[in-house]
């Protein structure tokens, strides 16, 4: 229950960091910061596929109800909780059952070159997905291009900071039963 109760938290403060923080910070036209979606990459490794993407619309969902858009955050989000299971499996290079971790991190995932890369694909995707879909077309690709390349950079450094800031205790389980 108390892991549970952890990932209720984690919901709201991304969800609430991002509408009133984060998307009242106007950077510039093609800079978007955006942050939430770490929840998803932090969920845990041994989550099903199903309950990852239905967890990850319903956090999309919530960013869409506050800033009234059709779908485009849920969408964007349940593409990289699909994607995700399949990047950890390249990514990881003992066996998921062999990992005593929890969440993915530099730790649990054997270093900080794999879960740097974990999360600058999962952003890149999500920028990239969500752009497509607010754009609907590619229109002038440079102009996409470009707003997709400095918000993922953006958001990288935000994600980078979180994660030097919130140090997240990974405890090493012992019983694998």
């Amino acid at each position: 229950m108390k892991g549970l109760l952890k990932y209720i938290v984690r919901f709201a403060l991304f969800v609430l960091v991002q509408v009133y923080v984060l998307d009242k910070i106007h950077l510039h036209q093609m800079v978007t910061p955006y942050l939430y979606f770490l929840f998803i990459i932090w969920l845990p490794f041994k989550m099903q596929r199903t309950p990852l993407m239905l967890v990850a619309f319903l956090l999309g969902f919530s960013i869409d109800s506050f800033r009234h858009n059709p779908g485009f955050h849920a969408a964007a989000c349940v593409l990289i909780a699909y994607l995700k299971p399949f990047l950890i499996k390249m990514l990881v290079t003992q066996d998921i059952s062999e990992n005593n971790y929890n969440e993915p991190s530099a730790k649990s995932m054997g270093g900080t070159g794999p879960y740097l890369f974990l999360v600058l694909v999962l952003t890149f995707l999500h920028n990239a997905w969500l752009f497509f879909l607010e754009a609907w077309q590619f229109g002038d690709i440079w102009y996409f291009i470009v707003k997709t390349m400095l918000s993922t950079a953006i958001s990288l450094l935000l994600i980078m900071i979180v994660e030097l800031i919130f140090n997240r205790n990974q405890k090493f389980r012992t019983n694998t039963a």
